[in-house]
Protein backbone atom coordinates (compact mmCIF):
# COMPACT_ATOMS: atom_id res chain seq x y z
CA UNK A 1 0.00 0.00 0.00
CA UNK A 2 2.13 3.16 -0.91
CA UNK A 3 2.05 5.82 1.47
CA UNK A 4 -0.06 8.97 1.19
CA UNK A 5 1.48 12.52 0.15
CA UNK A 6 1.02 13.56 3.16
CA UNK A 7 3.45 11.10 4.94
CA UNK A 8 6.03 10.94 2.24
CA UNK A 9 6.04 14.81 1.94
CA UNK A 10 7.60 14.00 5.79
CA UNK A 11 10.48 12.74 3.63
CA UNK A 12 11.84 16.43 3.01
CA UNK A 13 11.08 18.13 5.49
CA UNK A 14 11.66 15.66 8.45
CA UNK A 15 13.23 12.53 7.66
CA UNK A 16 14.02 11.00 10.85
CA UNK A 17 10.28 11.35 11.60
CA UNK A 18 9.72 10.48 8.04
CA UNK A 19 11.36 7.24 8.94
CA UNK A 20 10.00 6.37 12.31
CA UNK A 21 5.97 6.73 10.82
CA UNK A 22 6.87 5.11 7.16
CA UNK A 23 8.33 2.00 10.28
CA UNK A 24 4.73 2.25 11.95
CA UNK A 25 2.79 2.32 8.51
CA UNK A 26 4.54 -0.58 6.83
CA UNK A 27 4.33 -2.79 10.11
CA UNK A 28 0.33 -1.94 10.37
CA UNK A 29 -0.16 -2.86 6.96
CA UNK A 30 1.81 -5.72 6.68
CA UNK A 31 0.91 -8.74 5.91
CA UNK A 32 -0.65 -10.73 9.31
CA UNK A 33 -3.65 -12.34 10.43
CA UNK A 34 -6.08 -9.92 8.36
CA UNK A 35 -5.53 -9.55 4.42
CA UNK A 36 -4.95 -6.79 2.97
CA UNK A 37 -8.56 -6.06 1.96
CA UNK A 38 -9.94 -6.17 5.24
CA UNK A 39 -7.01 -3.73 6.69
CA UNK A 40 -8.18 -1.08 3.86
CA UNK A 41 -11.77 -1.70 5.01
CA UNK A 42 -10.70 -0.99 8.41
CA UNK A 43 -8.91 2.06 7.57
CA UNK A 44 -11.93 3.07 5.57
CA UNK A 45 -13.80 3.07 8.37
CA UNK A 46 -11.41 5.42 10.75
CA UNK A 47 -11.37 7.75 8.00
CA UNK A 48 -14.48 8.09 7.79
CA UNK A 49 -15.21 8.10 11.49
CA UNK A 50 -12.36 11.25 11.47
CA UNK A 51 -13.77 13.13 8.46
CA UNK A 52 -10.87 12.40 6.13
CA UNK A 53 -13.11 12.49 2.96
CA UNK A 54 -9.75 12.41 0.49
CA UNK A 55 -8.97 9.19 2.89
CA UNK A 56 -11.53 7.66 2.25
CA UNK A 57 -12.08 8.66 -1.85
CA UNK A 58 -8.01 6.99 -1.76
CA UNK A 59 -8.98 4.23 0.70
CA UNK A 60 -12.21 3.24 -1.04
CA UNK A 61 -10.59 3.09 -4.78
CA UNK A 62 -7.79 1.02 -3.13
CA UNK A 63 -10.43 -1.74 -1.60
CA UNK A 64 -11.84 -1.78 -5.32
CA UNK A 65 -8.93 -2.99 -6.77
CA UNK A 66 -8.34 -5.44 -3.80
CA UNK A 67 -11.48 -7.20 -4.82
CA UNK A 68 -13.71 -5.35 -2.01
CA UNK A 69 -17.53 -5.22 -3.64
CA UNK A 70 -19.72 -1.85 -3.17
CA UNK A 71 -21.40 -4.41 -0.94
CA UNK A 72 -18.34 -4.63 1.54
CA UNK A 73 -17.74 -0.60 1.41
CA UNK A 74 -21.30 0.36 1.84
CA UNK A 75 -21.00 -2.12 5.10
CA UNK A 76 -17.85 -0.45 6.58
CA UNK A 77 -19.08 2.92 5.84
CA UNK A 78 -22.47 1.42 7.77
CA UNK A 79 -20.15 0.56 10.86
CA UNK A 80 -18.21 3.82 11.11
CA UNK A 81 -21.57 5.85 11.01
CA UNK A 82 -22.83 3.33 13.75
CA UNK A 83 -19.78 3.80 15.97
CA UNK A 84 -19.74 7.81 15.89
CA UNK A 85 -23.25 7.86 15.98
CA UNK A 86 -23.34 5.86 19.03
CA UNK A 87 -21.21 8.10 20.81
CA UNK A 88 -23.89 11.15 20.04
CA UNK A 89 -26.50 9.14 21.53
CA UNK A 90 -24.18 8.67 25.17
CA UNK A 91 -23.82 11.89 25.10
CA UNK A 92 -26.55 13.11 24.81
CA UNK A 93 -28.06 11.42 27.41
CA UNK A 94 -26.13 13.58 29.53
CA UNK A 95 -29.75 16.47 28.71
CA UNK A 96 -31.76 14.25 31.11
CA UNK A 97 -29.49 13.53 33.80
Amino acid sequence: MPLPAFIEALAERDPEFYQAVKAVATTAMAPGALDAKTKTLITLALDAALGASEGVAVLAKQARALGASEDEIRETLRLAYFVVGNGVLVTSMAAYR
